[in-house]
């Protein structure tokens, strides 16, 4: 167990506490608290990456954190009002579709690789993105501007939500075929 490894579990840990917050209407702190967990996914990034600290278990816990923390937050921000529930859905099913495909595939016996695209990172920057904005406005209060930024923020992520799950499903359903095919 590494320090990478360490700050990634922390940001397990902190989803709970973060959803606890924005139950109890302690938005400002929900907000520095997510903030917190967002640049803890770099500094463990970083290290794994620049420090010689990646692992396989950092492999898998890292994106089980960001995931957790993501759908999490969307889903009590989505219960509260604060999002729309389409968009809610929209979100948690495109993970629980991929993470079906996976598994899926390696029950089937062939184990079909999916990294990220370009296209699936800016969906994860848009989510957090959006998700950072909400809890700003209601714990600072942006009332001027925000049902537009608002609205923009929540159709950059349905654009990229789609997008991102079209190229996830192309490329499963691409090795599911070779794998139909024997190759």
């Amino acid at each position: 167990m590494n320090l990478a490894n360490l700050i990634t579990i922390g940001r397990l840990i902190a989803v709970p506490f973060i959803v606890w917050l924005l139950l109890s209407q302690n938005h400002a702190t929900a907000f520095w608290l997510f903030v917190a967990a967002g640049v803890s996914d770099g500094i463990d990034g970083y290290l794994a990456k620049h420090w010689g600290m990646a692992t396989a278990l950092g492999r898998y816990l890292d994106p089980i954190a960001d995931k957790a923390l993501l759908v999490s937050i969307y889903a009590t921000l989505g219960w509260q009002g604060h999002l729309p529930s389409w968009l809610v859905l929209m979100v948690v099913s495109r993970d629980l579709l991929i993470i079906g495909a996976i598994l899926l595939s390696g029950m089937l016996g062939h184990a079909v690789e999916i990294r990220p695209a370009p296209v699936s990172k800016l969906n994860t920057v848009v989510q957090i993105g959006l998700v950072v904005w909400v809890l700003a406005h209601f714990a600072f209060d942006f009332s001027p501007v925000a049902d537009t930024v608002t609205w923009i923020l929540i159709w950059s992520v349905t654009v990229t939500v789609l997008l991102s799950l079209y190229r996830y499903l192309v490329i499963w359903l691409n090795g599911i075929a070779d794998l139909e095919a024997g190759r």
